[in-house]
């Protein structure tokens, strides 16, 4: 069965468009104009990604992320103004899995989509089977859950993998670019703050001080480390 997908975005013009694009490259794909509608249509059927836009006009596509991410974990791409790096950042940090600034190329949004679902779907196989253990820390690869003190922690797919990539390094600092080739799927570049507001996310959800990071440990002009220690040390 294709995977569908959810446009939440009121240009009738692009989102028939995209419906049309993504519906002839294999997906499912349907259109509401509303946040609302979208937020409904979510609840009702549960999408496997939702393209949503930031300009809504009943509710911006912030606080819909927000309410989304309420109750679910679904993939969700942004569209944000062009070249808005605080759309990008605040999308990001309150749990989108991409971002896409206006205008696009439709090929660049499906390939992104492609991204996104490909990592959700991976065989668990690939992410191997055994669960990491870090103290009070947690993280499964085959259920693709995290959870400290048994308390699930919620992360988006990528910031998930990205979790993975470091746990699995623990002790070694990797630099964004070794990051990023360890998590596939995602074409970010180096320099790009994005790949930083994920590690800021990942932390508030698993460090006990995020301000004061002692899991994911930041290494100045190199990348990041994730850093081994005893509960005791916590």
């Amino acid at each position: 069965m294709a995977d569908q997908v959810l446009i939440v975005d009121d240009d009738r013009r692009l989102s028939a468009m995209l419906a049309e694009y993504l519906s002839g490259n294999g997906f499912g794909a349907a259109a509401v104009e509303t946040a609302t509608d979208g937020l409904a249509e979510i609840a009702r059927r549960t999408p496997d990604a939702v393209v949503l836009d930031v300009m809504l006009p009943d509710m911006d596509g912030f606080e819909a992320l927000r309410r989304i991410r309420q109750s679910s974990d679904v993939p969700v791409l942004m569209l944000t103004a062009r070249g808005d790096e605080t759309d990008r950042i605040v999308g990001l940090e309150i749990g989108a899995d991409d971002y896409l600034p206006k205008p696009f190329n439709p090929r660049e949004l499906l390939a992104r989509l492609k991204a996104i679902l490909r990592r959700r779907n991976a065989p668990t196989a690939a992410a191997g089977p055994h669960v990491l253990r870090f103290g009070r820390l947690e993280i499964d690869p085959a259920s693709r859950s995290v959870r400290i003190d048994g308390a699930p922690r919620p992360l988006t797919s990528y910031q998930f993998d990205l979790l993975v990539a470091l746990a699995r390094n623990a002790g070694r600092t990797l630099s964004r670019d070794q990051l990023m080739d360890l998590v596939k799927g995602q074409e970010l570049d180096a320099f790009d703050r994005s790949i930083d507001v994920h590690v800021s996310r990942i932390r508030a959800a698993i460090e006990a001080d995020p301000k004061r990071p002692r899991r994911i440990v930041t290494v100045r002009g190199v990348g990041y480390v994730f850093a081994r220690f005893q509960d005791e040390d916590r």
